[in-house]
């Protein structure tokens, strides 16, 4: 499939020496509880950045009276959204690869897009592969930075050095962002004053062929009003040294009375302290927050890659010699038994 798309770009040498002229972005909504999620504008912030003139068009799919919430949010939730496209079916109660790529493939063939960007988190990574699959080209993953409307950034060898790509494909380009590279900034108050309109996507020709290939069981979540992992300003993060899931009460506590979100090491969640939803590193959830603090992390290259782009980071470990002290801006070689307590003492209970 590469290098179809690598043959077809020297075919046409014009499509690799010039920019897009027009731009225009499909951005694969997320939606819960009757909102747009929080990658979800970070996705929408990175079409931003391939240009200016870009038109981008929000695509929503389920079924429902959230749906139709979800809708309305996406209308106003970020001034460069110019259209909002909604499906609505009983096929998108549930994200599932194989309806959500089809949909993809059927409002591309309609609309023509140069880009479409999806959230690198789960329900990214499930759906493009398989859309991209079906439109015959190759996905950009994990996008940091934007340079041009086809020079893009990403990591590579967990993080430890900086790949430059240029995407010389057929449309449509189509990438995965990694949402903390892309903040959102403050969005003006008027917004609900230039609302996008909704259309409605034109279901009639959506075949059910290889849609079943799988099937939704359940969704687990934890019942915590603790913030979303994924947008903390604030995370705590307990490893394998806690021992055992009774001690690793002692970092929720501390993420309790600090107002922060609970991160686990990957060899934490796979020993059952906590469940894998937690999990921090290249293989779980890429965090940015302003404080990031690491109780016996020993830092391992994967766990480090999801924790780079932290404002600060702070570590605990009784090991003077753990990797993640090379990475710390404050460290302390101590026991987090001893550690833990004494901060759990010290600090104000939350108001």
């Amino acid at each position: 499939m590469l290098w179809r798309s690598v043959l077809r770009a020297f075919r046409n040498p014009s499509r690799i020496t010039s920019d897009y002229r027009y731009l225009s972005t499909l951005v694969l909504a997320e939606h819960e509880g009757g909102s747009i999620k929080a990658q979800t504008l970070s996705a929408i912030e990175a079409a931003k950045s391939l240009s200016e003139d870009n038109s981008v068009s929000v695509l929503l799919a389920g079924s429902g009276p959230s749906l139709q919430a979800a809708a309305a949010h996406a209308t106003s939730c970020h001034p460069s959204v110019s259209q909002v496209l909604l499906a609505d079916s009983e096929r998108f109660t549930y994200p599932l690869a194989e309806p959500w790529a089809k949909l993809v493939h059927l409002v591309q063939l309609k609309g023509g897009y140069s880009h479409i960007i999806a959230a690198s988190g789960s329900f990214g990574k499930n759906i493009l592969p398989r859309a991209a699959a079906l439109l015959d080209v190759s996905p950009v993953t994990d996008v940091t930075e934007i340079s041009e409307a086809c020079l893009f950034i990403r990591p590579i060898y967990a993080g430890n050095a900086l790949s430059t790509v240029r995407y010389t494909g057929s449309d449509p380009c189509m990438l995965t962002i990694r949402s903390t590279s892309f903040p959102v900034s403050s969005l003006p108050t008027d917004s609900k004053s230039n609302a996008a309109p909704i259309d409605q996507v034109d279901l009639s020709t959506f075949g059910e062929d290889g849609i079943g290939k799988s099937r939704y069981i359940r969704q687990t979540t934890q019942d915590t009003e603790r913030p979303d992992l994924g947008n903390a300003s604030i995370v705590i993060t307990g490893g394998r040294a806690l021992k055992s899931a009774e001690n690793f009460k002692m970092i929720e506590k501390l993420a309790e009375k600090l107002g922060a979100a609970v991160g686990a090491t990957r060899a934490a969640v796979d020993a059952g302290y906590v469940p894998n939803d937690l999990q921090v590193g290249q293989t779980g959830k890429i965090v940015a927050p302003e404080l990031y603090m690491a109780f016996g992390v020993s830092g391992a290259i994967q766990h480090l890659a999801g924790i780079r782009d932290s404002k600060f980071i702070v570590a605990v470990n009784k090991d003077a010699d753990a990797p993640i002290f090379q990475v710390a801006d404050y460290g302390l070689v101590g026991d987090l038994f001893e550690v833990i307590p004494e901060l759990l003492d010290k600090l104000p209970e939350k108001k």
